[in-house]
């Protein structure tokens, strides 16, 4: 029997990656959909083939019976959507950011584990043996424990964060629109935007290691949303970190993501962009893995297929638990308010 998954806010994401990737799967049926716009919802259900859609969240919740749920709406929907989907019984996927303030992540948290559902948010790189191997080597002790931290990324998407037509989404059905990527106070911006994937990553390496404090600066694009972000960070255990991001790298390059950890036994260096993950250690030994060309890509579809396993009961939703989706927006919640204030913030 097909696992029976519907989505809240089947935009531009959904409609590129999240539609086409369930449709293929052999053991999953997109039953419902709900975005706003008649006449882009009408476009939508002819294109695919969807059964059912509508305008109404509450409606779509009532009237199909679903396991799961992926909520794909802009940022601010994101704890609203998740929490009426756990309220209808179903298991839930959030997209990144899961949330625009920690309150609301570990609401959803919360709430997921009090009615033994399963809560998910896709952050790409999670799901890469290397991220594994990584996360393996602190978890053991292979660099002791973590004193200084540098977590740095950066996209090109100077056109998406400066509230233009988004370059390489000519040809996509729906494009990224700027309310939801470039609208001041309505999450827009690189932290939201594009940190909370690296952020992920780096709360998975490190086990969660827990932010207390968030002194930031941001340099803001034309349509005064972050296009770079500066941050210093004070983790629970004593531990210094360097936060930086930027939206502005040059058309036709990939992500940069460079995550560096540094302990009292050695070193980790993760990088992305030139696909190399590698051990070093103060008795002289190390390690070095090889990353095959092109796996620095972000994974899009290992998520979803894990959801419809948690939808089928093939996952516990304990096993699919997401590393890093209070942590990140933990960090990013602290980042605006110290960005705002100009003081030190503390982690709530």
């Amino acid at each position: 029997m097909a696992a029976q998954i519907g989505i809240l806010g089947a935009g531009w994401w959904a409609a590129f990656s999240h539609i086409p990737v369930l449709q293929a799967h052999p053991d999953a049926t997109l039953a419902a959909v709900s975005r706003l716009g008649a006449a882009e919802l009408a476009s939508l259900l002819d294109k695919f083939g969807i059964p059912y859609g509508t305008e109404n969240v509450e409606q779509m919740l009532a009237e199909v019976k679903l396991d799961g749920v992926i909520v794909a709406s802009p940022h601010t929907l994101h704890a609203r959507h998740a929490m009426q989907a756990l309220a209808a019984g179903c298991h839930v996927m959030v997209e990144n950011p899961a949330a625009t303030n920690a309150a609301d992540a570990r609401m959803m948290q919360a709430a997921a584990e009090k009615r033994g559902l399963g809560f998910m948010v896709p952050h790409a790189w999670n799901h890469k043996s290397y991220a594994a191997t990584a996360r393996a080597w602190v978890r053991d002790g292979r660099i002791g424990d973590i004193r200084h931290a540098i977590c740095q990324m950066a996209s090109p998407l100077t056109d998406l964060f400066a509230g233009e037509p988004m370059a390489e989404t000519t040809d996509h059905f729906f494009r990224p629109p700027a309310s939801t990527w470039a609208t001041p106070g309505a999450a827009g911006g690189y932290g939201w935007g594009q940190l909370t994937h690296a952020l992920g990553l780096f709360a998975f390496i490190t086990n969660e290691l827990k932010p207390a404090e968030v002194t930031a600066l941001t340099g803001l694009s034309p349509a005064s949303v972050d296009y770079y972000d500066a941050a210093i960070l004070r983790f629970a255990n004593g531990a210094t970190g360097v936060l930086s991001g930027s939206a502005t790298v040059p058309k036709g390059s990939g992500f940069q993501l460079d995550i560096r950890l540094f302990g009292t036994e050695g070193m980790i260096l993760l990088d992305i962009e030139r696909e190399r993950l590698v051990l070093r250690r103060h008795d002289g030994t190390g390690e070095t893995v090889d990353i095959a060309a092109g796996d620095g890509i972000p994974e899009a579809v290992k998520p979803v297929h894990r959801f419809v396993d948690l939808c089928l009961g093939r996952l516990s939703p304990a096993e699919v638990r997401p590393w890093g989706a209070v942590t990140d927006i933990e960090i990013l919640d602290a980042l605006y308010r110290s960005a705002a204030s100009g003081r030190a913030e503390a982690v709530a």
